[in-house]
């Protein structure tokens, strides 16, 4: 059995399994609940000033038969006092010893209020700090949150302020509502931080009751912008968490989150990058439970690759993520359709005629039964017959012949540029 320990910045943990700061991690009932079922770790919802949420609060989006798809909130950091807080975090560390606790925290920009707020907390014994600067309801308001997160210059100030009085590591969680969340990651590695956090929840609305024209939630009739996740945002997370694992200047670890749902969903990240991986939505909709599967898929990945520690596997798919202007302009691949398997439904050949490059034929054979072929030399490999297509294995991509040295646009543009200041006529 491989070994699913981490050690992130200095906060170890028994598995990369943490809970994020959000209600499951509302109070020390919860996070030693989740404790018991398994989780590694838990970053205890927001603390900060005294607050008031509002009632209704979250909304869902289902797909295709699918339940929350993708969930929006407009829930405030914790509207429980700080001492309660505090008391509860002091007694689940001292019953959990070896399962990482991680307080988040919120303040105005105020150096005096960040000192005072990171003294009381670490004074109960946590293992480290997560500065919210992603909420972008309410609290992003006052000045909090990503109205913070969205200036680097106000990133690697407080990033500072708390280095400046915090003993235990400092995470910088960071908002992806800005156009280059690399910004504020190195902002923060620039303030001191020991680690960053990502993504916190994206702006938005999740819908208009059509009978009502009340915003989905509203609150007494009137709605508010909110924060997206759940499976909707992982591809989004995932750029992010791997932007930052590549950047040159961003040398510090990855707490990945955003749209993890299950062990694959965080194998996917640590191989992007992350050191561990933080979970909410997942939470929310099946319970703690789910880490119990979450475990043991890792450990039969683990060890059906002969991997000893999970964290050999950290950004090893990092090196291969490049810009568009590094990929190879001469690699095809082509469609083949399986006969034996397919069912004949016409997707593929609705989609590729539509929208695509009309290269899916309708055929018949010598018994007059219909069938479909790929014209392979009019195929670009798009994938999108596959992505389509309803029956697994009906639809293979496969590596088309190709004599052309690989090359890629960079280096076609470099090439043309040398021909050009050497006057050498490229198309004789």
């Amino acid at each position: 059995m491989a070994d699913l320990s981490i050690n992130l910045a200095g906060i170890k943990s028994p598995n990369p399994f943490w809970l994020a700061s959000a209600p499951p991690t509302n109070s020390g009932y919860q996070v030693q609940r989740a404790f018991e079922a398994g989780w590694g770790g838990a970053v205890w919802k927001t603390l900060g000033d005294p607050i008031l949420n509002v009632s209704s609060r979250f909304a869902a989006i289902s797909f295709n038969g699918q339940r929350v798809a993708g969930f929006n909130n407009i829930e405030l950091i914790t509207d429980r006092p700080l001492e309660v807080n505090l008391k509860e975090i002091y007694e689940t560390k001292k019953r959990f010893p070896n399962h990482a606790i991680i307080a988040s925290l919120m303040m105005e920009p105020k150096q005096d209020k960040w000192h005072e707020l990171v003294k009381r907390v670490e004074d109960v014994g946590v293992d480290g700090l997560e500065l919210n600067f992603g909420c972008p309801h309410g609290m992003a308001e006052r000045g909090m949150g990503s109205a913070s997160g969205q200036v680097p210059a106000l990133v690697e100030r407080q990033t500072y302020w708390v280095k400046e009085v915090a003993k235990t590591p400092v995470i910088v969680k960071l908002t992806p509502n800005i156009t280059d969340i690399t910004a504020t990651a190195e902002a923060a590695c620039n303030g001191g931080a020991d680690a960053i956090s990502m993504i916190n929840t994206i702006n938005s609305l999740m819908g208009v009751d059509l009978d009502t024209w009340n915003t989905i939630p509203h609150v007494a009739g009137k709605g508010a912008h909110g924060g997206y996740c759940g499976p909707a945002v992982k591809p989004i997370a995932l750029n992010m968490v791997a932007e930052c694992a590549r950047h040159a200047n961003i040398n510090v670890p990855i707490s990945g989150i955003g749209g993890i749902s299950s062990w694959q969903d965080a194998v996917e990240f640590m191989l992007m990058g992350a050191s561990g991986v933080q979970i909410c939505t997942a939470a929310m909709h099946h319970g703690f439970r789910i880490v119990e599967d979450m475990i043991e898929g890792l450990n039969h990945y683990l060890d059906g690759k002969g991997i000893k520690s999970v964290s050999e596997i950290i950004g090893k798919t990092v090196p291969r993520y490049a810009d568009w202007g590094d990929l190879d302009l001469n690699y095809n691949i082509v469609a083949k359709i399986n006969t034996d398997v397919c069912i004949n439904c016409n997707k593929c050949h609705i989609a590729c005629e539509d929208t695509s490059h009309q290269c899916i034929e309708m055929l018949t054979d010598e018994n007059g039964k219909g069938y479909l072929k790929v014209r392979e030399e009019d195929c670009v490999g798009c994938n999108l017959c596959s992505i389509v297509c309803p029956v697994d294995g009906a639809i293979d991509m496969v590596e088309a012949a190709n004599e052309l040295p690989p090359m890629t646009w960079n280096e076609r543009q470099a090439a043309l540029n040398v021909a050009a200041e050497c006057k050498i006529d490229v198309n004789k």
